[in-house]
């Protein structure tokens, strides 16, 4: 039986999340397992106005923060040989990575 492991991607950048999402394609091309995705999920937009005047005197000016989450979703038939080089890939700073394995 086949084991199906679930590759959740989440991250601010969405250069590193391709880089990661193209060394997990690299190894299932190595490896011949199939791979499906990666699938862009809706990016999560964070606002946060914030009065620029500390005290609260003077005209009431605002700035808008945002932070963008960008997330990938994976589907990979893997065998022990691929979840193997899966945990070694070198994942950058800021970007999440979460692995189900499904039977």
């Amino acid at each position: 039986m086949v084991q199906r492991a679930r590759i959740s991607l989440k991250g601010t950048d969405p250069k590193k999340l391709d880089m990661v999402c193209n060394q997990i394609r690299t190894i299932s091309e190595r490896t011949g397992v199939r791979m499906g995705g990666p699938i862009p999920l809706p990016t999560k937009h964070m606002k946060v106005p914030v009065r620029k005047a500390p005290d609260g005197e003077g005209s009431e000016t605002w700035d808008r923060w945002e932070m963008r989450i960008h997330k990938r979703l994976i589907d990979l038939d893997s065998d022990e040989r691929a979840l193997r080089q899966l945990m070694r890939i070198q994942v950058p700073d800021g970007v999440h990575i979460e692995i189900m394995l499904q039977s």
